[in-house]
């Protein structure tokens, strides 16, 4: 994991912590998910979802949805439909599904149970090119996370 160490090393104590971009964490992130296990690239994004610098869950990862191919969205409906309950029951599985409708049913289930995020988070890691579209900002406190949890391993 030469190169994965490599550029994750960068990334502790990164400028994440005071809202600093790193503006190659697109690239980056895009090399490191390409070698680091789904349970890693998971933990970087739940990190991104939780910080305060970032916008909120639900919001994230609705705008991740909207981005989704109709397989994707398909993928992500059945998935939300197994862990939000009633929240995510009114959903379907039709991948013309609303961005805000997906917001919405994430913030009832964020609020009712806020494990939702690693649940969520685990699904997204498969797709890391949507993980992509999040950001510098998210990404590079998703790659700080990553290298702090690479590092404590």
């Amino acid at each position: 994991m030469g190169l994965l160490d490599g550029l994750l090393q960068q990334y502790l104590n990164a400028g994440a912590a005071q809202g600093q971009a790193n503006p190659a964490a697109a690239q980056h992130f895009d090399q490191v998910a390409r070698e680091a296990s789904p349970d890693l690239v998971s933990k970087g994004l739940a990190a991104a979802f939780r910080s305060d610098q970032t916008p909120d869950f639900a919001q994230m990862a609705s705008q991740m949805f909207a981005q989704a191919t109709p397989e994707q969205k398909q993928a992500l409906l059945a998935k939300l439909q197994s862990v939000l309950g009633p929240a995510g029951s009114s959903l379907g599985t039709s991948p013309n599904v609303s961005p805000a409708a997906v917001q919405s049913a994430l913030q009832q289930a964020h609020d009712a149970d806020p494990s939702i995020v690693d649940k969520v988070s685990g699904f997204y890691a498969q797709h890391a090119g949507l993980i992509k579209t999040l950001g510098g900002a998210a990404l590079t406190i998703a790659l700080a996370k990553m290298a702090d949890h690479s590092r404590q391993a």
